[in-house]
């Protein structure tokens, strides 16, 4: 199997990470975030004229067509620079859904829209109860008058204060339906706040929610999968980030142990200290190898196959996560964890990570089950 990248890939990879290191600065993330926004719009249209925010739109619908690997260079790139824009959330989650489940008029309009950066919309599945298990879904859609009312909430929805409109789960019948609900709803509340990475997340409750029946995307009572698959995209798309961070990481270590002297040396002389570093590289390629495997597998449409490669994904870079994330802080010393230092803001991003599309422990036991359901049937 070939694993070299095209040229025309590289020159995406090379652009997007121009575009990052001249114009997000961490200098330039810390004024972002201080906004009560705590996202740019230029930023977010800087990316549209890139041609990022495209990149998974088809190009009969005016994107670039491009699929995973694309997608895990985009991220990769964008690591280190700790977007605060809803480049995961509405860029490659929000569009895959759209791309795949919506049905015309409405794929083409929204579409075009991500494409542009025009409309920003989120998807808001995840619920308090869920703890990373995307088949629960409590908030309810009643019939009423010919359209739907939600009721329910929505837990930790990163990016939802930004989103034009968010596209909520809700149980409908015997299945799960999705809608469309714009800004501003009545009864649509949106609680914003920063999260430990520095990103914006919400707590989003619906009392009583009314909307018309040309509201709900998609197919009714067949929403749950399509969810499913699109946070498989982003969750293949978020290795490929945490990959990017820690490179940054490792590389910002490794030079930290050549400057810093003690007893008259550099202190990454010090065997003990080498091999920690070893440590970190090991862990850092480990992950490298399954985010590819997590890119080249998401849009497996044997959802059984996926899921289990993509927990395996997620186990492996959760743990990469975690032990490259303490080694950097442990080997800068205490300055470590100092706001001034890029490896604390990287550290707390990496942690973040690990939580996120489920933790390694969920991870862990789903792959265990599906590992143990595809022995049963090849016996």
């Amino acid at each position: 199997m070939d694993f070299n990248f095209s040229e025309e890939q590289l020159q995406l990879q090379e652009a997007i990470t121009r575009f990052v290191q001249g114009d997000y600065s961490f200098e330039h993330r810390r004024a972002v975030l201080a906004t009560p926004q705590g996202w740019s719009r230029d930023v977010w249209q800087g990316l549209a004229d890139l041609g990022v925010l495209a990149m998974i739109v088809p190009e009969d619908q005016g994107g670039l067509g491009y699929g995973p690997i694309e997608t895990q260079l985009a991220l990769q790139s964008t690591g280190p620079a700790l977007l605060a824009e809803p480049l995961l959330t509405s860029g490659i989650i929000a569009t895959a859904l759209v791309r795949d489940f919506a049905e015309e008029p409405v794929r083409s309009e929204l579409l075009g829209q991500l494409a542009t950066g025009e409309r920003i919309l989120v998807v808001a599945h995840q619920e308090a109860a869920a703890r990373g298990d995307v088949s629960v879904v409590d908030t309810t859609a009643t019939a009423s008058g010919g359209g739907v009312v939600l009721n329910g909430a929505k837990s930790v929805i990163y990016h939802a204060a930004a989103a034009d409109e968010l596209i909520v789960s809700a149980r409908e019948g015997a299945g799960v339906s999705l809608f469309r609900v714009p800004k501003g709803t009545a009864g649509l509340d949106v609680r914003s706040y920063a999260t430990i990475d520095g990103q914006r997340a919400a707590e989003v409750t619906l009392t009583n929610v009314t909307l018309p029946a040309s509201a709900r995307l998609g197919a009714a009572g067949q929403g749950l999968l399509a969810v499913e698959r699109a946070l498989d995209i982003g969750l293949a798309a978020v290795t490929a980030e945490a990959v990017g961070i820690m490179e940054a990481t490792v590389n910002a270590t490794g030079e930290y142990l050549k400057t810093r002297q003690q007893f008259g040396q550099p202190i990454g002389r010090f065997q003990a200290l080498q091999h920690r570093m070893a440590d970190m590289l090991l862990h850092l390629e480990q992950a490298r190898s399954m985010s590819y495997l997590a890119a080249m597998d998401c849009e497996n449409t044997d959802d059984d196959a996926r899921r289990q490669t993509l927990s395996a994904a997620k186990v492996t870079i959760g743990q990469a996560c975690h032990f490259i994330a303490q080694q950097s802080v442990q080997l800068h010393g205490g300055m470590g964890m100092t706001d001034e230092l890029n490896v604390s803001h990287w550290f707390k991003r990496l942690l973040a990570i690990e939580l996120s599309f489920g933790d390694t422990d969920l991870h862990l036991e789903r792959f265990a089950k599906l590992s143990q359901r595809a022995a049963l049937q090849a016996a």
